[in-house]
């Protein structure tokens, strides 16, 4: 690797608050442990709880009203039975079965994670969570109190468990009840109570299915919907509101939080400026932007919105002739890279709070991905310098990226993701568009590298890398780093389903880091089997410090995830240390 970058240390002006940790807001600390405790120690006592009231079931009140009558509704249940009703109970069964209740669950918690543009990662806890101790529930309960079923005749098979307390209510109320939670207090829009009402109703709708089948009684189904509903309620008290019902906030809440900010931190020297691109970053997304400022000395920063007609280079660059002594841009990676085009060696410190679908420079410096997270993690630690890639190509003035560029079937899955799919789905909205640009030809690539000699190949997609990680971890550039001193290319040429399957393999197995540069400043393929070393190979590796790439046909562009005018080639070359990033410190 090159010789470490000269860094711009950042002084401290002021010891951060008691309890803080760097990398992570005040304000937004989760108290995991504390919440682990609480969860523990209630679900003991839930479990005592439906364990002394099956025994009261089955002992002492057994002969008293109402389960002197439990028979005769299972009988009244048997006598309504018709093929119509059988197959709609089976159905309405089935939502609460094992099997359907670990589909679902780990469906939504999936789209819980990578569906939104920030990960729910609380809301799937707070899910996975409930379904699992109401379960680990149940399974104390099962055998610690022993009742037959219903003396009718069963739909189902009978398990091995007893009748007491139904698996399949317990298990749907805290799933479909959970779901239903968190479309209440989380999806915005009239059809919310629509979609939380239905939700509900499902546990209902497994209970009366469960009486109908004959397989309980009628307390083994509302010990069923009290087990859920005490799993939910118990998960839900620790993880989505810390333990406690939070009280209205007052109207003058942000006012309270700056006041107290500014008795707690001095004000650091100089002027703060915040980029936002509107259309990701709400006004309470702001608010929140403005108090993690405040708490670390950056009094009365400006913010500044960007536009249509400049997204981001004009705002950039005034704050730099009005003397900012640091920039603050909150947006995708399009916004960050005008920002930071605007701002490539002035020296101006730039702190990157992702907003947008792909966040793919923040991703690969460290940040958190939350917001207000990812600032507070820049602020609590120091400036460093980063490379810059500057390109140009025909009908392309010359720009900066701090991320990625490319051609190829690369930028038409970028060209082909719509802003709606990209705002309902989030980052997997691209994999979508990609499986569509797949039949996309093959182009023909001349390159040249530093004054090495051309190289002639086929390729689906070459790409221009200041950095390796994509979306999920996937290093798809492994050795591109962007404090390294030079660019990395790739060249994807896969032959049918077997190549990508050979392409999959190589990146999950990744390879070892470049070689130095020769005398001559020419930077070889890698060495070694696994990545290729010529034609024909799935994936290829390059270094360089400037490349020219030709293309035939013509092929879509990009350059940090924005769709540029397609065209015929491209040149790019590096400009090292050319930005100033503010990163967290070494961990946690």
């Amino acid at each position: 690797m090159p010789t470490a970058l000269p860094e711009r240390p950042v002084r401290a002006t002021t010891a951060p608050p008691a309890g803080f940790r760097p990398g992570r807001s005040p304000a937004l600390t989760s108290g995991s442990g504390s919440a682990a405790v609480r969860i523990g120690v209630l679900t003991v006592c839930q479990a005592a709880l439906m364990v002394g009231l099956g025994l009261l079931i089955t002992g002492p009140a057994n002969e008293g009203w109402p389960l002197t009558i439990e028979d005769h509704v299972n009988e009244g249940f048997e006598g309504l039975r018709t093929g119509a009703l059988s197959d709609a109970s089976l159905i309405a069964s089935e939502a609460g079965n094992t099997g359907t209740v670990i589909i679902v669950t780990v469906l939504a918690c999936m789209g819980l994670i990578l569906i939104p543009r920030l990960p729910k990662w609380r809301e799937a806890a707070f899910l996975a969570v409930s379904v699992s101790l109401q379960a680990l529930v149940f399974l104390v309960i099962s055998t610690s109190v022993d009742r037959d079923r219903p003396d009718v005749d069963r739909l189902d098979a009978s398990p091995p468990t007893a009748s007491y307390t139904s698996g399949h209510t317990g298990a749907a109320t805290a799933l479909y009840a959970g779901l239903a939670v968190l479309a209440l207090s989380r999806i915005r829009g009239p059809w919310r109570r629509a979609v939380g009402g239905l939700l509900l109703l499902v546990p209902l709708l497994v209970a009366v299915a469960r009486l109908y089948r004959g397989m309980h009684h009628p307390t083994d189904v509302v010990g069923g919907l009290l087990n859920g509903g005490l799993s939910l309620l118990i998960v839900g008290r620790a993880l989505m509101t810390d333990g406690h019902s939070p009280a209205p906030a007052p109207s003058n809440a942000m006012e309270v939080a700056l006041e107290a900010a500014e008795q707690r931190s001095e004000r650091v020297a100089g002027h703060t400026v915040v980029i936002v691109n509107p259309t990701v970053t709400g006004d309470a997304e702001r608010d929140h932007l403005r108090l993690v400022l405040e708490q670390h000395g950056r009094r009365a920063a400006e913010f500044v919105a960007t536009t249509a007609d400049d997204p981001g280079g004009g705002q950039a660059a005034a704050a730099v002739r009005e003397g900012a002594s640091l920039v603050v841009v909150c947006g995708g990676d399009g916004t960050v890279r005008t920002v930071a085009d605007a701002l490539a060696g002035t020296g101006v410190p730039l702190a990157v709070v992702p907003c947008g679908t792909g966040n793919l420079l923040a991703r690969n410096l460290g940040l958190p991905l939350e917001p207000a997270d990812s600032l507070a993690a820049a602020l609590s630690g120091g400036a460093h310098r980063i490379d810059m890639g500057r390109i140009e190509g025909d009908s392309l003035p010359a720009t900066r990226f701090t991320a990625m560029s490319g051609a190829g079937l690369d930028a038409a899955m970028l060209e082909n993701t719509g802003d709606h799919a990209k705002s309902v789905l989030g980052w997997p909205a691209y994999v979508v568009a990609g499986v569509r640009s797949l039949q996309a030809p093959r182009m023909a690539v001349s390159i040249r590298l530093d004054s090495g000699p051309v190289l002639r190949r086929t390729a689906r997609t070459v790409l221009l890398a200041n950095i390796g990680k994509v979306q999920g971890g996937t290093a798809l550039v492994p050795a591109a780093e962007p404090d390294d001193g030079v660019l990395d290319l790739a060249v994807f040429d896969p032959h049918g389903p077997t190549g990508w399957l050979r392409v999959i393999g190589i990146l999950l197995r990744g390879r070892p880091k470049q070689p130095r540069p020769s005398a001559q400043g020419n930077f070889p393929p890698v060495n070694g089997t696994e990545t290729g070393t010529g034609a024909g190979t799935p994936v290829e590796y390059f270094t360089f410090r400037r490349a020219e790439i030709r293309f035939s046909p013509v092929q879509p562009r990009e350059i940090d995830g924005d769709s540029v005018r397609p065209g015929r080639w491209l040149v790019a070359e590096v400009e090292p240390g050319a930005l100033t990033v503010l990163l967290p410190s070494g961990g946690e």
